[in-house]
Parts: C-alpha cells; structure tokens; sequence
C-alpha cells in the first residue's frame, strides 16, 4: 500500500499497476483503431464508392485523446524530447532550482487549462449538444479527455516536483535525443578502435 504513518491507504500498488497498464493499452488502443477506421473509410470510399460518414469525427475525437493522454503518459516515462545543453553547464543545485521552478510553473499551468477545460464542458452538458457525424454521442463526452488529461499532467508534476525536492531525480527526465545520438556515434567509434587493436595483435 501507499501509506503515510498512521494514515488510511491512499491506493494499492496493484490497483496503480492496473491503471497505468490500462492507460498504455488504452493510448496504444486508440492509435490502433484511427488507423484501422482511417483504413476502412479509404476502401469504402474508393473501392465500394461509398463513405464512412462518421470515420472522420472518429478520428479527430481519438487523436485528440491520443495527444493530450499521451502528454501526461510522455511525463510518466520521459518521453518527452528536451535539450539540456546549456543547463548541464550549471551546477547540480542550480539544475535542481531550475527545474523546480519548471514544474511549478507546469503544474500552475495544467491547473488553469484543468479549471478552464471543467467551465468548458460543464457548458457543453448543460446546452446538450450532440456530435455532429456520431450522433448519439454527446459532445461533452469527447471533450472531458481534458479534465482527464491535464488532471493527470498535475499530477505527474507534482510527483516529480516532490522526487526532485526529495533528491531522488535531477532535471525534468526528459528524452534528449541529440545526446542520445552523440552518444550513440561514440560508442561506434569506441567499438571500432577495440576492434583495431584486436585485429593488430
């Protein structure tokens, strides 16, 4: 369990793999089935010569629920491309400053979109409108991916702002892919000098 000393169990451990599980298959879900009805409208449309008429609101609406989920999953797992070059050059207190102050402001930041998103559909329930191509669909129900989505970017940067502070992470974790690439070129370069010197003996 998630415990604090002499508090009542916040969550289990399993029940956290489960979500975090189910928010991968469910990205991974979502990326499947727009390319799958992506697919299935291009057929329709120029071999059957008919129309999928609601194919493209359906991939509007999972492509916006892939990107705004697959920001708060890119913050779980670093994925998010960063370049720290200039940062590097500090001090690792300096570093630490920096990036607390970058995860305030991102967490300031993902509570004003979160109270602007909940105006946002709290007003599209109380009209009642309905999607446009999916018609039995409600339109609030699509949108409240952004309550979903920056509520869980809050959270994550409040995680990562109490790893940072705990010293038990430096920097945002972000995914540099420049480094990874220079890196990558040195150790190629690594490789064929030790195999030089392995066939000169």
């Amino acid at each position: 369990m998630l415990l604090k000393e002499g508090a009542v169990p916040i969550i289990s451990r399993q029940s956290l793999s489960d979500f975090l599980k189910f928010e991968e298959n469910f990205i991974a879900f979502l990326l499947v089935s727009m390319t799958l009805v992506n697919v299935a409208n291009v057929f329709v449309r120029y071999v059957l010569k008919s129309n999928i008429t609601w194919a493209l609101e359906y991939s509007i609406i999972s492509f916006g629920w892939l990107i705004i989920l697959g920001a708060a999953w890119g913050v779980r797992v670093g994925g998010h491309i960063g370049i720290d070059t200039v940062i590097n050059l500090f001090s690792k207190q300096t570093v630490k400053f920096v990036t607390i102050i970058s995860c305030i402001f991102c967490i300031v930041y993902g509570v004003i979109i979160l109270f602007g998103s909940y105006i946002y559909v709290q007003k599209i329930y109380s009209v009642g409108i309905r999607s446009q191509d999916i018609e039995w669909l409600p339109s609030w129900v699509p949108k409240i991916v952004l309550i979903l989505g920056f509520g869980l970017l809050i959270i994550r940067f409040c995680g990562m702002l109490i790893r940072i502070i705990r010293n038990e992470q430096l920097g945002l974790g972000l995914m540099n892919e420049a480094k990874e690439v220079i890196d990558s070129i040195r150790l190629k370069k690594t490789e064929k000098k030790i195999v030089k010197n392995k066939s000169r003996r």
